[in-house]
């Protein structure tokens, strides 16, 4: 049974995040000439001052609009997220709040400004869409009626509370194919009570599971021992340690474990099974006291799995293979993982 009180006392502590970093500086934005007071001679829209609040906003509005394009192009083979939800966040949609959503913002700053990529490496891909109002093409998601929310909007709004409350890491690519499988779960779930406060519930576990694993998203950590090259080589360290034969072709043809694993390890698998799949993986890999170096066996057991292909194909059909990994039976993969981790 849900303990109601804790859920609460969660639900509280997310609706300050969105009152203090999505409500109150959309009303202040959306008080611009109106009001002139939030203009001073001290803090402006043009104030170079990286202080200044102005600053502050737009840069948040370049995190908001790679979030705004990964999100969108969530799990594009489902329906699920384009799908509005039957909970959507009241104190977002209250029409008393008279403010600028997140919707608008987007809606405003891809008119008027330049997108922005932002990945592990920094900001790159700087393009206008000024060229095109068509803002929403055809493959991504579209905006629904106000009133509602599609899951990938409160995906949306729980990736950009955690960049506003993480300015070191931020928002980077891939971290919305994390959160993706967490929030599924919660809004799927049987129980309506759960569901209802699915938005809540991610952010905490997306944090949470970020704590463990944002490592591995910072481009300066990379070749510390907790950082994702590190984590990268551990994969090779280990099947070398189980399948000396299968580690030394992987060599000999010059298949770098970051050819592949970088992807495996950021994204937790997400990218390699349907989603039904990866949330049973993921079952099996929180449950354990020592998940991130149980995924490095996992990621050694896919290997071990298709050891006859790799030894028998070229550098193309290996990298082929290792990109597009073809068993599906994610069973036999958590099998064989926990027989490496005997020892057997």
């Amino acid at each position: 049974m849900k303990n109601t009180k804790l859920d609460s006392g969660i639900w509280k502590g997310y609706s300050q995040f969105l009152k203090e970093m999505i409500i109150q500086p959309g009303i202040a934005k959306a008080n611009l000439g109106l009001s002139r007071e939030d203009v001073t001679m001290e803090d402006h829209p043009l104030n170079p001052n990286p202080e200044s609040k102005w600053n502050n906003y737009f840069r948040d509005n370049e995190v908001l609009l790679q979030i705004d394009k990964d999100v969108r192009r969530l799990y594009p083979d489902m329906a699920f997220f384009q799908w509005p939800t039957d909970y959507p966040c009241q104190l977002i949609l209250d029409p008393q709040n008279d403010y600028e959503t997140l919707r608008c913002r987007v809606e405003q700053t891809t008119l008027k400004a330049q997108t922005v990529d932002r990945n592990r490496s920094g900001v790159t891909n700087v393009s206008s869409p000024g060229k095109s109002l068509n803002l929403y093409p055809s493959n991504e998601y579209e905006v629904l009626p106000n009133g509602c929310e599609a899951h990938w909007e409160v995906v949306e709004r729980i990736l950009f509370i955690y960049a506003k409350l993480n300015p070191g890491i931020a928002y980077v690519q891939g971290m919305n194919e994390v959160v993706g499988p967490l929030y599924y779960t919660f809004a799927t779930d049987p129980n309506d009570k759960w569901r209802e406060h699915a938005e809540a519930d991610t952010f905490f576990c997306f944090t949470n599971l970020m704590s463990e694993n944002r490592d591995m998203f910072i481009k300066s950590l990379d070749d510390s021992q907790c950082g994702i090259t590190y984590k990268m080589e551990s994969v090779y360290s280990m099947l070398k340690e189980k399948d000396m034969e299968l580690y030394i072709k992987l060599q000999e043809q010059n298949i770098k474990p970051q050819y592949f694993t970088f992807r495996w390890l950021t994204l937790l698998l997400s990218q390699e099974f349907l989603l039904p799949d990866v949330i049973r993986i993921w079952d099996t890999l929180f449950s354990d006291q020592d998940r991130f170096n149980f995924l490095i066996l996992v990621c050694c057991a896919m290997l071990v799995l298709i050891r006859d292909q790799l030894l028998a194909g070229d550098f193309t059909i290996n990298m082929r293979l290792l990109q597009d990994y073809p068993i599906s039976d994610v069973h036999t993969i958590l099998a064989k993982a926990k027989e490496l981790q005997d020892g057997s």
